[in-house]
């Protein structure tokens, strides 16, 4: 599984960040994991500043299937890509099973 790693102009995208969400995507999806090819992760602060909710958007790319997509605001990075990461989870699991 490929994890990909992006953010928008107000936030700083450094290797530490990136590691952490690759770590958390990587825990979260388990040995889901071994059906998703490919994770886009987008992380943006829209106002820039602590005032405003931060907003994570992962989608992933699953063996035969169209790509799934969740999003998650919250104030923190730790909370929304622990979050975003969470929802994923319980969507990629939903889609493996209506597979079947």
């Amino acid at each position: 599984m490929h994890i990909q790693f992006n953010t928008g102009h107000n936030t700083d995208g450094n290797d530490k960040l990136a590691e952490h969400v690759a770590d958390v995507v990587r825990s979260d999806l388990g040995n889901l994991a071994d059906h998703v090819t490919r994770v886009e992760v987008h992380l943006s602060d829209p106002g820039g500043d602590a005032l405003h909710e931060m907003r994570c958007m992962m989608e992933a790319r699953l063996e035969g299937k169209q790509p799934i997509a969740v999003d998650h605001q919250s104030d923190s990075i730790h909370q929304v890509v622990g979050g975003a990461s969470k929802k994923l989870k319980r969507v990629v699991a939903n889609a493996l099973r209506a597979k079947h």
